[in-house]
């Protein structure tokens, strides 16, 4: 792939802007946290969930990553969620959406200069009190002959392309309130987040590869003491404990599904910026590639108690990856999971890792330098969950982590998973017999992924 010249603001770390902190929950830096692997952690056990269910009947949990779509992006005009079909500018004018599909040949910016940009805040510190009139002012990546749209971050995918995530929440739980848990727009950021709640006081993405196979001259910037200010950088190789660490100890299984490039080491796999993970045993056991290895790993009763899978960049509903093939993976999974013998004991979560750029109507609410970013779309897929239901509650990266530690009896890991809301509450209805799964339709079908040819293109790292 093509890699699109960033803005001159974004070269330099002196040129990243005022940048908040994606930081851990115990208010150390980086560098002083990775000293010390998993110092000023919660590793009590906390209290189950109140919908006690989910520790009898989950025994599954998958986390669905895909890429860079905001709420409003994906779900324009879906019955009952907040969404809307034009926004303003940062001059106040009103901008009526246009349908921009998911295949397109260029992006935008998604970074955190572009998400204070996009936010548009009137607050002493970037993106507070933000009003999401800003978006005009993010630098785009269209090329070639020029952007094929006045505005292009005023847009949404047209439901033709969409219509197997529509479809999914027509029969299950779409989150309408879904927040990133960090103050930042990046997907290193959030990756970090969905496996431990935090990024090292980290901002943006590496320099290089996603972790420690980058060396010691792969940096990334990081906050300074205020937690507003990038103040110089760190080696993106460190030591928290993450949920596959949580996992381990309670000896419960867990894979994480991802893509390796030879020749860009292994990006959109979070767990290589962990240490202890990338030099021990969990890399070799726990860590598989390719993605559609999962589609396998079920049919052939090997699915782990915790997955989280990733996508290829052709399947990630990236902008810029020229694809539109997102839904239809996505639909493989969700149908490989609902007629397998797993069905009946699993919960799926599906969610986007940052905005993209993207417009989205509903400004994020300002909790400390620990976040909240711009809004996602959350798709709750299970036996137990609710039919066709809005959820309107306040979710974050947290609150999967959360439901993974109280359905499998473990600790809280930071500010994250702590303050969030788990959707055990809301979104399932564990009083009931599971529910019969119904076949979800899309253009590619399983044996379309399982034989698809294998992707080169190296995604974009932010």
């Amino acid at each position: 792939m093509h890699r699109i010249a960033l803005p001159s603001r974004l070269i330099a770390i002196g040129g990243l802007g005022l940048a908040l902190s994606a930081c851990n929950g115990t208010g150390t830096t980086g560098g002083a946290q990775s000293a010390l692997p998993f110092a000023g952690r919660q590793t009590s056990l906390q209290p189950a969930v109140r919908e006690a269910g989910a520790r009898s009947k989950i025994k599954h949990v998958i986390i669905v990553v895909q890429e860079n779509r905001s709420f409003n992006d994906l779900f324009e005009g879906y019955p009952g969620a907040t969404t809307s079909s034009y926004g303003y500018d940062s001059n106040n004018n009103k901008i009526d959406l246009v349908p921009i599909p998911l295949e397109t040949n260029w992006d935008l910016e998604h970074d955190s200069a572009g998400f204070f940009a996009a936010c548009n805040g009137t607050g002493s510190i970037p993106g507070t009190n933000c009003k999401n009139n800003g978006f005009n002012n993010e630098w785009t990546g269209c090329y070639g002959s020029g952007c094929p749209y006045a505005h292009p971050q005023y847009g949404y995918v047209p439901q033709t392309e969409t219509k197997p995530y529509f479809d999914m929440a027509k029969q299950y739980v779409l989150a309408d309130q879904m927040y990133a848990s960090n103050f930042d727009a990046s997907s290193f950021i959030s990756h970090q987040y969905i496996i431990s709640g935090q990024a090292e006081s980290a901002v943006n993405f590496p320099y290089n590869a996603w972790g420690c196979p980058g060396g010691p001259g792969d940096k990334i910037p990081e906050v300074g003491p205020q937690r507003q200010i990038p103040n110089g950088t760190e080696v993106v190789c460190w030591d928290p404990m993450t949920l596959g660490d949580e996992l381990d100890n309670a000896s419960v299984s867990w894979a994480f599904y991802g893509v390796f490039y030879s020749n860009q080491p292994w990006l959109w796999i979070a767990y290589q910026a962990i240490k202890h993970i990338y030099e021990g045993q969990d890399w070799s056991k726990d860590i598989v590639n390719p993605p559609s290895q999962i589609l396998n790993d079920v049919a052939n009763g090997n699915l782990r108690s915790v997955s989280w899978v990733t996508p290829t960049w052709i399947n990630s509903d990236h902008a810029g990856s020229g694809s539109n093939s997102g839904p239809s993976w996505v639909t493989s999974l969700v149908n490989t999971i609902g007629q397998s013998k797993y069905w009946d004991s699993t919960a799926i979560f599906i969610f986007w890792d940052d905005y993209g750029g993207w417009y989205d109507p509903e400004p994020p609410a300002y909790v400390d330098y620990d976040g909240l970013g711009m809004r996602l779309p959350l798709l709750v897929i299970s036996p137990y969950a609710k039919k066709g239901y809005v959820s309107h509650v306040h979710y974050e990266h947290g609150s999967l982590l959360k439901f993974v530690e109280d359905t499998f009896g473990l600790g809280r890991l930071t500010k994250s998973d702590s303050r969030a809301k788990s959707p055990a509450i809301d979104c399932f209805n564990f009083r009931r017999a599971p529910r019969a799964f119904h076949v979800i339709q899309a253009p590619y079908s399983k044996e379309y992924f399982l034989h698809q040819a294998p992707d080169y293109h190296i995604p974009d790292d932010n």
